[in-house]
């Protein structure tokens, strides 16, 4: 049985084949992310309305999401738009539409119990002093709400990143797709899926060490 070599691993080589899947992965997440809050939000304070007309549908697409496996959400997407719309959208494009519609189920649930989480007397003392509902929401609940759930939206954040991986089920050219090529092109799979392993594992401790760091510094300032 032939041991493992990682001597091949150079500079040239990552920068031709792992680099490319790297960049793709940090971006699908950041906008993945920011896309997710952004709808999370909207769809936050729609199922806090009290408004059934916006509760209802709202609830529905937040437990719909919840409830299918990140892939085959991918899958469906990338298999299924095409066939509607005539024609291929690629599939990096697919990827990046399908997280933020899969994020923004995740963080709505995050932001609504950052919301939740603000004492009612603050939205009650907004009121009083004449704020609409929608200045309150904007001056004085939300960005306490994010400010108390910033250490959960940035685990979401890193989760979101592993879960980047699963791209590779429709061909987009990710981190683990990048490890995968230059695997083959070199005849050596076992030690580009362990090194693609080590470095997934690595960024991900490393900024969950950096997100409990922060939650206790947010901890000290409540």
């Amino acid at each position: 049985m032939m041991g493992l070599d990682f001597s091949f691993y150079n500079w040239s080589l990552i920068s031709t084949y792992v680099l490319k899947g790297f960049y793709f992965s940090v971006i699908l997440t950041a906008v993945a992310t920011l896309g997710g809050i952004f709808f999370g939000t909207l769809l936050a304070l729609m199922r806090l309305s009290g408004k059934k007309w916006l509760d209802f549908p709202a609830a529905a697409y937040v437990n719909g999401m919840r409830s299918v496996p990140l892939v085959m959400v991918i899958l469906g997407f990338f298999l299924l738009v095409p066939f509607v719309i005539g024609r291929p959208i690629g599939a990096e494009t697919s990827a990046v539409i399908t997280f933020i519609c899969f994020e923004a189920a995740y963080f709505s649930e995050i932001m609504r119990a950052g919301i939740q989480s603000i004492p009612r007397g603050q939205v009650f003392a907004g009121m009083a002093v004449g704020m609409t509902y929608s200045q309150n929401m904007k001056l004085v609940i939300l960005p306490q709400a994010f400010r108390n759930m910033l250490p959960v939206l940035l685990t979401q954040t890193i989760i979101l990143f592993q879960d980047t991986s699963l791209v590779y089920a429709i061909g987009a050219y990710d981190l683990l797709k990048g490890f995968e090529t230059a695997g083959k092109n070199f005849g050596r799979p076992e030690e580009a899926y362990l090194l693609a392993a080590v470095v997934y594992f690595v960024m991900c401790y490393a900024l969950s060490w950096l997100v409990k760091r922060l939650h206790k510094k947010i901890a000290i300032i409540r």
